[in-house]
């Protein structure tokens, strides 16, 4: 029989070893040399802007701090069995170093998170990204590090605002979700919000969207333009509705223990090359996304406008029942950012 696989043994097989540089393009000390070795997970593909400027923030903190820390940066989680609610449980434990996730998976966890996918709460990325760096991501960094995890500062990297697309037929109005089957991501926010405007929701990891499209699973799906393009969506897809429904990014955290546990110097030279990595990438796909639609409407796909006003009074049930779910200081804070909702 052959031999079954642990898991870490499949994180060896699939890492990508980020090597420690130096002015000249050294590689100044072997990975099993360095003080500190980290695994770093996210969920999208080697050719999105996230996983290039991981590596470059972990090559960045590995130059300044002489070799002493080197990371392994695996793309679409490894491949691992159950995705990223598997790899959040794996960060609580100790058994993963680095994170990034967005805040409705999160929420499994630490159940605030949940705040970040409000529908038609943040109406531009860049009004999302103030609320993750000021007083609501305080927060909820308070909240993640009660359940076991470390957040950043300046650490909430961006995918952009969430639209729709579909197979069957065009979405302009809420009534064109009513019987829809939609592919969602784990999460309550995502799933009451689409129940509210009569859709049919499927809980799909990331990795499994294409073929729930291709197969007919599904008749839609909800994402931000990179998505379409960098897991080729526009193949198994034909309408996409501006629907700017929620914001979506990617929470970096880290396992507390660990945290905790690093010298100071250490913790101060990733604080700084995370923000400093947030903010490129925040750039590099807003630039990304601001491009796609000439790329994907290229690519085959018909895009529509949608007057968010009918879509935004369905979810006043929603506002109600999230705001007794999320607690009134959480709701608050919110509501300071963005404005009164419901």
């Amino acid at each position: 029989m052959p031999a079954t696989l642990s898991r870490r043994a499949v994180l060896a097989r699939s890492a990508i070893l980020v090597p420690i540089g130096l002015p000249g393009g050294l590689i100044v000390r072997p990975a099993m040399a360095a003080d500190y070795s980290f695994r770093q997970f996210h969920n999208q593909a080697a050719s999105s802007p996230l996983h290039r400027r991981l590596v470059e923030m972990w090559l960045a903190i590995g130059a300044e701090t002489n070799g002493r820390v080197v990371a392994e940066v695996f793309a679409e989680n490894a491949g691992i069995p159950g995705s990223d609610p598997a790899a959040l449980k794996m960060l609580i434990s100790g058994e993963l170093d680095f994170f990034t996730l967005m805040g409705g998976i999160l929420g499994q966890a630490v159940p605030v998170a949940e705040v970040q996918q409000v529908p038609f709460a943040f109406r531009t990325a860049a009004e999302a990204h103030a609320a993750a760096d000021g007083a609501l991501g305080a927060y909820l960094r308070e909240e993640m590090a009660a359940k076991g995890i470390h957040g950043f500062p300046v650490g909430a990297f961006d995918n952009g605002m969430r639209q729709t697309s579909s197979t069957r037929r065009p979405i302009t109005v809420p009534q064109d979700f009513e019987g829809l089957r939609i592919r969602l991501p784990a999460g309550q926010m995502f799933t009451d919000t689409f129940r509210a405007l009569g859709a049919e929701p499927v809980t799909i990891n990331v990795n499994g969207i294409y073929e729930a499209l291709k197969s007919g699973k599904v008749d839609a799906q909800e994402n931000p333009l990179a998505v379409n393009e960098v897991f080729k969506l526009y193949e198994v897809q034909k309408h996409l509705a501006m629907t700017n429904h929620m914001w979506s990014g990617f929470n970096l955290m880290a396992n507390g223990a660990l945290w905790r546990k690093l010298p100071e110097d250490i913790r101060a030279v990733i604080e700084r090359n995370a923000a400093k990595s947030v903010r490129a990438q925040r750039d590099d796909q807003g630039r990304f996304n601001a491009g796609l639609r000439t790329t994907l409407a290229e690519r085959g796909m018909i895009f529509n406008e949608v007057d968010q006003t009918p879509f935004r009074a369905r979810m006043i049930p929603v506002y109600a029942a999230w705001r007794e779910k999320l607690g009134s200081k959480c709701w608050a804070l919110l509501e300071g950012h963005v404005g009164r909702l419901g």
